[in-house]
């Protein structure tokens, strides 16, 4: 009778019996033999078991033909996914070991596919710098693995083995012959389904994209990946001789404001790591570590940053300690040069980090012994002695640059100096900006400049920005304006070409910081096109060649620091009349005033009244600027939503359209001149307005 019988029988119960979840003894405790610990928690090793997971199990086995590549011995990899959802990487490196390891007294094949934390990368002398470093990148796929089958070519001869989840299925046997020259190994797998989740599949994008990336590391290095899942057959081939130069052309989008640089340079550190005695016996000695590091760069004209980062031709999208030198090396040197050639003034704020990787394209690379890295997955370096060298190594080459006499590089880092310099400004001026609050409060700040008359709308889909030309238009469109939407900001003259002059000259500049300003919302890529403090931008300049010029400097400087502006359809150019004819005796419902807003539209109007037998004032007014009319005829002929006409700027081809501010606006003459004369030929002479 159990307990619970007799209590319910009211007799004595029976001795209380253990709670099994309560108790913890030797009894609870499991230990997972060799491989059985990666197939119980495979996300230690892998990560995940996802997509993720999947394709880093591929990277284990290519990042091993890769470090057979970066010492010298391998020139092929070829991968391949086939239509059986296996996978194989073929390489033409020394081969694995075939013969029997002394201390397991397996082959050197079982050692490396079975045996945790085992491999030719432990200060072995085989391998100076490599990727695959914990010993456990082959074991864990075959742990991983449904089958697994590989073969070596070797000695003269083909050497066979076979695993199931991981368990040999026979010894290592000898299935054929080849030339004594002939080395390699191929390895097949299928994932194992027990493992990974349904759905989990070998990207051929992400192979493509690595492989691209390895074969710019590892110059030479021919990778051919291949996928036959698909009944149309896909294959690429990748190979560069040009390193990570070529690397940074290839990554780069934006036009070079400099040739790609490259900072190398190598030295050496110590570290205290356990080493493996004759004895088998671990122990820790003083290592003398040599890194070697290149990094290649070079700055654009965009705004954003690419700095890629490698161990060893291993990624580490997540930086390390690598990155952290490169920045600091990077941003200090900036500043000492910047100090030193006056380009910041006492009292300056030091540039920032980000206002150095500014339009940066950058790949870093370090190659040293035995790396440290954050876990399996190698996405960060941890060897604390890399930030060190990598600072010195890129400010002591950096300012090599940055302060050379050579007149082309001269040139070139003065041009980078001014880049960081103006980013810092605009750094500094978006962030004045976010502090001012918008319409109300900015109404009240004395941040914004005196000229501006502004409008008490705070509804920015009404509301319009002015940008007159001249203090004299300026006193007439006030008069003319609605100002319970209408805003207007008086310009002097002609602005500065943005186009031609540095960010650093167009922040200096007054007329274009003013406009940059009222506007509200920033300039270059911390441009916020929400933060704009109207809904329309209309430029009002006089019907004349210089009005047109101003036009035509006021859209550069929305098109190249206010682009999104442009880009919504939100900036527009005001259409002033060009002629008045001025009725003499004007019939009922006939207006005293007709404009027209060209000399052709004269004449045909012109001859339409001389049809209809209307006379008028001669002779007919021709504006010269809009400082001529009285505030009705500006407002009725410009500035009045129901009677005038604008202009929208739209960019319906972006880089055609930078081709020709730059052709029109920019620093080279030659092909401007060029156009102008061009143009001179198919011009009607007889249309000069003198």
């Amino acid at each position: 009778m159990n307990s619970a019988a007799a209590d319910r029988l009211g007799g004595p119960a029976g001795p209380p019996q253990e709670d099994p979840i309560s108790t913890y003894d030797a009894r609870n405790l499991l230990v997972l033999e060799g491989l059985e610990a990666v197939r119980k928690r495979p996300g230690m090793y892998i990560g995940s078991t996802d997509t993720r997971g999947l394709m880093h199990c591929v990277w284990e086995i290519i990042d091993n033909a890769v470090d057979e590549a970066l010492g010298g011995h391998c020139h092929h990899i070829r991968v391949v996914l086939h239509a059986d959802g296996s996978v194989e990487v073929h390489d033409d490196g020394r081969g694995i070991p075939v013969d029997t390891e002394r201390k397991t007294g397996l082959t050197g094949v079982e050692v490396v596919f079975t045996k945790l934390h085992a491999g030719g990368k432990f200060g072995g002398g085989s391998y100076v710098a490599t990727g695959g470093l914990h010993g456990v990148g082959a074991s864990v796929v075959n742990a991983l693995s449904e089958r697994l089958e590989v073969e070596v070519d070797k000695g003269g001869a083909t050497w066979a083995m076979a695993f199931t989840r991981g368990a040999p299925e026979g010894p290592l046997t000898k299935i054929g012959k080849v030339a004594k020259t002939r080395t390699g190994t191929r390895i097949r797998y299928w994932a194992d389904p027990q493992i990974f989740i349904k759905g989990a599949e070998f990207s051929y994008t992400d192979l493509v994209t690595r492989s691209r990336q390895t074969s710019f590391l590892v110059p030479g290095l021919e990778i051919v990946i291949r996928d036959e899942r698909t009944d149309e057959v896909r294959e690429e081939t990748f190979l560069h001789s040009g390193g990570i130069a070529e690397f940074t052309e290839f990554l780069a989008t934006d036009e070079p404001v400099t040739p790609v640089l490259r900072l190398q340079g190598e030295d050496t550190f110590t570290e205290t790591v356990p080493v493996l005695d004759e004895l088998g016996h671990m122990s820790p000695q003083d290592v003398e570590r040599s890194l070697g590091v290149d990094v290649a760069l070079r700055w654009g004209t965009g705004y954003e940053t690419d700095v890629r980062s490698f161990v060893n031709i291993i990624s580490t999208p997540k930086g390390g300690t690598h990155v952290q030198g490169f920045e600091r090396g990077m941003t200090r040197t900036f500043n000492d040069v910047l100090k030193t050639t006056r380009l910041l003034k006492s009292g300056d704020q030091d540039v920032t980090k980000d206002d150095v990787l500014e339009g940066l394209t950058a790949v870093v690379t370090v190659r040293l012994a035995e790396p440290q890295f954050e876990g399996q997955t190698k996405e960060v370096l941890g060897t604390p002695a890399v930030t060190k060298i990598v600072n010195q190594v890129v400010s002591r080459e950096l300012k090599t640059f940055l302060a050379s006499t050579k007149a082309a590089d001269k040139a070139k880092a003065r041009l980078v100096m001014e880049k960081v310099v103006a980013a810092s400004k605009t750094r500094l001026m978006a962030r004045q900006q976010r502090d001012t609050q918008r319409r109300k409060n900015a109404l009240e700040s004395s941040a914004l400049p005196a000229k501006l008359a502004d409008c008490r709308s705070g509804d920015v889909d009404r509301s319009e920005l002015f940008i007159v030309e001249g203090d004299s238009a300026l006193g007439t469109a006030k008069s003319a304006r609605d100002s319970g939407f209408q805003a207007l900001l008086p310009v002097r003259g002609k602005i500065l070409n943005v186009q031609k002059a540095s960010i650093g000259d167009m922040l200096k500049n007054a007329e274009c910081s003013s406009i940059i300003q009222v506007v509200g919302a920033g300039s270059g890529r911390t441009f916020d096109l929400d933060a704009a403090r109207y809904g329309r931008i209309i430029f009002m300049a006089d019907a004349d060649s210089d009005g047109a010029h101003i036009r035509c400097l006021l859209a550069t400087l929305f098109f190249r620091y206010m682009r999104p502006l442009v880009e919504a359809g939100r900036v527009y150019t005001a259409v002033p009349p060009l002629h008045r004819i001025e009725l003499s005796a004007p019939k009922k419902g006939q207006d005293k005033y007709v404009y027209t807003y060209s000399d052709a539209e004269l004449q045909r109007t012109l001859a339409q009244l001389t049809k209809k037998g209307a006379r008028w004032k001669d002779p007919v007014q021709r504006y010269k600027g809009l400082g001529e009319m009285d505030a009705d005829q500006l407002a009725e002929t410009t500035m009045d939503p129901r009677h005038r006409t604008l202009r929208r700027l739209t960019v319906d081809d972006a880089e055609e359209a930078s081709a020709v501010f730059e052709l029109l606006m920019g620093n080279e003459v030659a092909p401007r001149k060029e156009f102008i004369v061009q143009g001179a030929y198919d011009f009607d002479a007889d249309r000069i307005d003198a």
